[in-house]
């Protein structure tokens, strides 16, 4: 038996008039044993539902404090990305039903299309760390929808390795990060690898290719974005035709 998912955190940002990003978190009742049913180590279910304004921004949480088992680590994160490639498509279809659009994915190619009207979607998803005893089951997911052209998107939670960015980025970029405080430089980097991530999902890049390209140009924009965190802050690509959503609460980069 599969464990049943749920969407919480929904958030419906709109980027152009028919252009729009949807974010949620992704839980799940995990599977329970008769004696865990009345252990101690099982939390009581905590249940929260707001509604703000237009944003339709919707806050539901549920946790659970889940007995340690005999699961691997490989098990754990293979069970997370089956988890998270759901959540996109559940929340895909929820996407759907808010923009009245009666339509299915054709995942045959890339980009991503759907069959009827033929608007590009793009997905993206991310996992926190998990703890070795109390395991939050959760992940966060983001899909976009536009009808114009291909559209990249990628929400990440954890910061990128110095070490990582150093193997990958441009020499121009590398100088300027060097050339920040920590914090900020971590702050930016970050920001670099998800713009990097959403254009290589636009172009089909390889890998090593698309974070190698360089994107300095774009370095004093982020920072003024990441100076004044807005829940939107859209960037100008002047080198292409495209413009960068920068959602700070999700954490999340949309190329549009």
């Amino acid at each position: 038996m599969m464990p049943t998912l749920r969407l919480t955190h929904i958030q419906f940002t709109q980027l152009q008039p028919m252009t729009w990003c949807a974010t949620a978190q992704v839980s799940e009742y995990p599977r329970l044993k008769h004696q865990d049913l009345w252990g101690k180590s099982l939390g009581r279910p905590i249940d929260h539902a707001t509604c703000i304004g237009t944003d339709e921004w919707y806050k539901r949480s549920w946790q659970y404090r889940i007995p340690p088992d005999d699961l691997s680590v490989r098990d754990i994160a293979r069970a997370q990305r089956q988890r998270q490639r759901q959540g996109v498509r559940l929340l895909l279809q929820q996407f759907l039903d808010k923009l009245a659009l009666s339509d299915t994915l054709d995942e045959s190619a890339f980009p991503y299309r759907l069959v009827k009207s033929g608007h590009y979607v793009c997905f993206s998803h991310t996992g926190g760390k998990s703890k070795a005893v109390n395991k939050l089951l959760s992940s966060i997911v983001t899909v976009v929808i536009s009808p114009h052209r291909p559209i990249g998107v990628d929400v990440e939670v954890n910061n990128v390795a110095w070490h990582v960015a150093k193997r990958f980025y441009s020499d121009n970029e590398i100088s300027i990060l060097q050339s920040l405080p920590v914090i900020q430089r971590d702050t930016i980097a970050k920001l670099l690898w998800q713009i990097k991530e959403s254009f290589i999902k636009i172009h089909q890049y390889k890998l090593a290719q698309g974070l190698g390209i360089d994107y300095s140009y774009l370095i004093d924009d982020l920072i003024d974005a990441s100076r004044e965190p807005s829940a939107l802050t859209v960037i100008t690509d002047h080198k292409s035709p495209y413009q960068i959503a920068v959602l700070s609460i999700q954490q999340t980069v949309v190329i549009f």
